[in-house]
C-alpha cells in the first residue's frame, strides 16, 4: 500500500506555490526539483550559496565547483547566482525563503522537528543548515516515510532524538498519508488507496484525527 517516494514528491511538488523561493534538504527531498512543473516559476535556494539552481547536468557536462549542498553537481538557470554562504544563511534566517522541503528522523504531534542526529553510530551527526532553515522559512514541509525500516514510527507524541527545532513542521508527507500538525496534533488530510484509519494508526506512535473530506493519497491530477 505504501506509495512510491518520486509519487511523494509529486503531491509535495502539487503544493509549491508559482513564484516561490524554495530550499529543498538534503536526501528525498530533492526528488521534489525533477517534479513540479514547468508551467511554475520556483527559485531554488541553496545553503552552500546559490539562487535559481536549476536540473542536473548532463553527463560529462558536470562543472566541479557549481554543487548544491548536498555535494551533487546542478546548473544554474539564466538569472541565477551563487556567492558567499554566509549571505545564504542571512536569506534563510531573514525569513526571505518561502518553503523549506526537509527529511525527518522523527515529528512530533506539535510540530517538533528532529532530522539531524539519532543514536544510530552509522549516521554521524550532521546539522548542516537544517536549524536556520527550520526557524527561519516561513513554512516548513517534511518528506519521509511514514516508518522506519525497522517498522518503528516515525509520527510520534515527543521526539526522542535531539531536536532541530521546536513547534516548527506545518505538513507532513509521508509514503502513507498527507497529515497537517495543528494545535490538537495530526490531522490526516489524504491517505494511500486501500488503507484503513486502523491501517494508519498502528504505524503512528501520535494519536491522529482525520479530516472530514479525507482523500486518496497519490491520485494524480
Amino acid at each position: 500500500m505504501r506509495l512510491d517516494l518520486r509519487d511523494v514528491a509529486r503531491r509535495i511538488a502539487r503544493d509549491i506555490p508559482d513564484g516561490a523561493y524554495v530550499n529543498l534538504g538534503i536526501g528525498l527531498p530533492t526528488l521534489v526539483a525533477d517534479c513540479v512543473g514547468a508551467d511554475k516559476e520556483v527559485v531554488y535556494h541553496s545553503e552552500n550559496g546559490i539562487l535559481g539552481m536549476g536540473p542536473a547536468p548532463a553527463p560529462g557536462e558536470e562543472d566541479p565547483e557549481l554543487i548544491n549542498a548536498g555535494k551533487q553537481p546542478v546548473t544554474l538557470l539564466p538569472g541565477g547566482a551563487f556567492f558567499h554562504h554566509t549571505d545564504a544563511f542571512l536569506m534563510m534566517r531573514g525569513g526571505h525563503v518561502d518553503l523549506t522541503v526537509l527529511g525527518a528522523f522523527q515529528v512530533s504531534e506539535r510540530g517538533d522537528l528532529a532530522n539531524w542526529a539519532t543514536d544510530d553510530a552509522s549516521h554521524p551527526p550532521a546539522v548542516g543548515g537544517a536549524m536556520d532553515l527550520a526557524v527561519g522559512a516561513r513554512r516548513v514541509l517534511v518528506m519521509t516515510t511514514h516508518t522506519t525500516k525497522a517498522g518503528e514510527p516515525k509520527l510520534v507524541p515527543r521526539c526522542t532524538y535531539p531536536l532541530t527545532a521546536a513547534g516548527v513542521v506545518d505538513r507532513v508527507y509521508t509514503d502513507l498519508a498527507v497529515l497537517d500538525v495543528t494545535a490538537d496534533g495530526f490531522l490526516v488530510r489524504e491517505m494511500v488507496a486501500g488503507l484503513t484509519r486502523e491501517d494508519l494508526q498502528g504505524a503512528t506512535a501520535a494519536r491522529l484525527s482525520f479530516a472530514d473530506d479525507v482523500g486518496v493519497l497519490g491520485q494524480r491530477e
